[in-house]
């Protein structure tokens, strides 16, 4: 342990400490813009200066460590000037309408500005950066007019996710975040997973908004509207009206999603239960009759691109089973609509997701199980909350005890646990080792070597004298490490689950924005997953094939699992694309 001084209070750090961490244990907290721990840790900002004793300039808090016998000083009227005029250097080239943009009341630049007492008029005049605003791609735009150059979006594209497609272009004041020559993100290898934006401190980086477009849909009285909505959306659409990081909102979600218009409201688990039916006998098919192994899952759109791009000669071990958004939009469209007596043009899916990637996998080839698309619109859940604000409704007086429609809002437990890395997993093992073992009523609920938020865990289960393999992989950068291993022969598995998102989709690129001093602090993965969880242990039935409306619906639409008709409408598949490994 290091013992120093800071602001007169002698605290102890551990060595090889920063003086920014070592703040922190002192309960003091100095601002930041471009760090993050473990991912941006560059000095780059110059917001969280501080003043060391000895030391000839202020230094830079994240960067520096402590030493013995330190004494720092970081709120001096020298420190608190310096980051002023930073902070108004970067306002200097900052596009300053904050009434419009959709980060404003939830902005780290907007938030520093207050607390420093930053003038509205730019101190700083003189020449400006122009940049066309970049809408190439199917999920985000890119405003590099509001970007402040802290290049964490670039770190966690690059380092996290193993992607790079964003980078610092030119030099000194001509120096902005950009794809390679400048093309639109549309054109790259981008797999629109929307980490980059869950990290930015601004409004340079947003997803595409569709809100518009459904409160149209729900004006029609000639549509019928009916809504989806994801497990991990739950787990934190509450932080976006001040509730705490992992608290369960499923019933008020509810309750805003009926008084928001729409006529059905369903729950996606529903379509998590089909696709363990469906994943879980592909899986058992492979196993008993030579298919290619291993098998891999296929519910995350950033992973299944990346794989396209990076992989493209594993994309024969995914699975061909449509993610649950898609399935669920399949089945409305056929089944449902049938029940309905509806024509499925006259259906508008509407999907509320945790991740910016559902926005792509919409308009992918072979998703279409009625001749139109499975889903027609697809939002975050950032746009869900905006939808609650603007329609006026007060999300913590709603009501606490509203339920999903049905037959396609009853879910088990095993769907729940899909948000989470490892949950698709770990349901499809509760079905399969049912199936295996000879469906014994009494086969395993839990396999919690599988949990946790470790980006790769592995595991081997002994199931009716056979060792079953199995890996799970959330972030992409864990995933390509795991591939190369299988690739080379390093590694033999029989399953593998792969969440493109780090933590799997309650860290999506859709879920609200959570500002760096707390991401530094806190495991929200852990927070929001304890929900899923929760919730999972709650539930009557905790096992996919015990879904009382799965059973009907293979009863009396589908056949079994894996028919003909269930390839035809919940079945999907692939491209390879350019291979542009690095």
């Amino acid at each position: 342990m290091i013992n120093l001084k800071i602001n007169g209070v002698d605290v102890s750090a551990p060595e090889g400490s920063t003086i920014l961490e070592a703040a922190r244990l002192a309960h003091i907290d100095i601002p930041t813009l471009c760090y993050l721990k473990d991912i941006n840790e560059i000095g780059a900002c110059r917001i969280c200066v501080v003043e060391v004793k000895g030391a000839r300039s202020l230094v830079a808090s994240c960067v520096y460590p402590v030493n013995e016998g330190m004494e720092v000083r970081t709120n001096t009227p020298k420190v608190l000037d310096s980051r002023k005029k930073t902070l108004q250097l970067i306002l200097s080239n900052h596009d300053r309408k904050c009434l419009s943009c959709v980060r404003s009341g939830d902005c780290e630049l907007q938030k520093l500005s207050r607390d420093l007492k930053v003038e509205d008029e730019a101190i700083y005049d003189g020449e400006r950066n122009e940049y066309a605003i970049d809408t190439t791609a199917a999920h985000m735009v890119r405003d590099n007019n509001k970007c402040i150059l802290c290049r964490r979006c670039s770190a966690v594209c690059e380092k996290v996710q193993a992607v790079g497609v964003i980078g610092a272009n030119e030099r000194g004041f001509k120096t902005s975040l950009a794809s390679p020559f400048d093309m639109g993100l549309g054109e790259t290898s981008c797999v629109s997973c929307g980490q980059c934006i869950a990290v930015c401190p601004v409004g340079a980086i947003y997803e595409k908004d569709y809100t518009e477009e459904v409160f149209a849909a729900i004006a029609n009285p000639e549509k019928h509207v009916i809504v989806q909505v994801a497990p991990a959306v739950r787990a934190a659409i509450g932080e976006s009206f001040g509730l705490p990081i992992g608290t369960n909102a499923e019933n008020q979600m509810i309750a805003a999603l009926r008084r928001l218009g729409f006529d059905k409201v369903f729950d996606t688990d529903f379509s998590a239960d089909l696709t363990i039916m469906e994943e879980a006998t592909e899986f058992l098919d492979r196993v008993q009759n030579g298919g290619k192994l291993p098998l891999i899952t296929s519910c995350s759109p950033g992973w299944i691109k990346y794989c396209e791009h990076y992989f493209p000669d594993m994309t024969e071990n995914l699975s061909s089973c449509k993610s649950p958004q898609q399935m669920f939009g399949a089945v409305v469209k056929t089944y449902y609509a049938q029940k309905m007596g509806w024509d499925p043009k006259d259906i508008v899916s509407v999907s509320v997701m945790p991740c910016t990637a559902k926005k792509f996998e919409i308009g992918r080839d072979d998703q279409n199980a009625a001749g139109v698309p499975d889903v027609d619109i697809s939002i975050t859940t950032r746009e869900l909350a905006r939808m609650i604000e603007r329609s006026g409704l007060n999300f913590l007086s709603l009501p606490t005890d509203e339920k999903f429609d049905n037959p396609l809002g009853e879910s088990t437990g095993a769907a729940i646990i899909f948000g989470a890395t490892g949950g698709v997993m770990e349901a499809a093992l509760r079905t399969a080792v049912w199936k295996l073992t000879g469906e014994a009523a009494d086969s395993p609920v839990e396999f919690k070597e599988v949990r946790g938020v470790a980006g790769i865990k592995e595991a081997t289960y002994n199931v009716a004298g056979m060792d079953v393999k199995l890996a799970v992989a959330s972030g992409l950068a864990n995933a390509k490490a795991l591939l190369e291993k299988v690739e080379n022969g390093e590694a033999d598995y029989h399953f593998i689950e792969i969440m493109g998102c780090p933590g799997g989709c309650v860290n999506g690129g859709g879920q609200p924005q959570v500002p760096a001093s707390v991401r530094n602090s806190t495991d929200i993965r852990a927070l929001r997953a304890k929900v899923l969880y929760d919730l999972d242990e709650s539930r009557e039935f905790r096992k996919s094939h015990e879904n009382p409306a799965i059973i009907e619906l293979y009863e009396n639409y589908l056949g079994e699992p894996g028919s003909h008709k269930a390839h035809e409408t919940l079945h999907t598949s692939y491209v390879k694309r350019s291979i542009n490994k690095h």
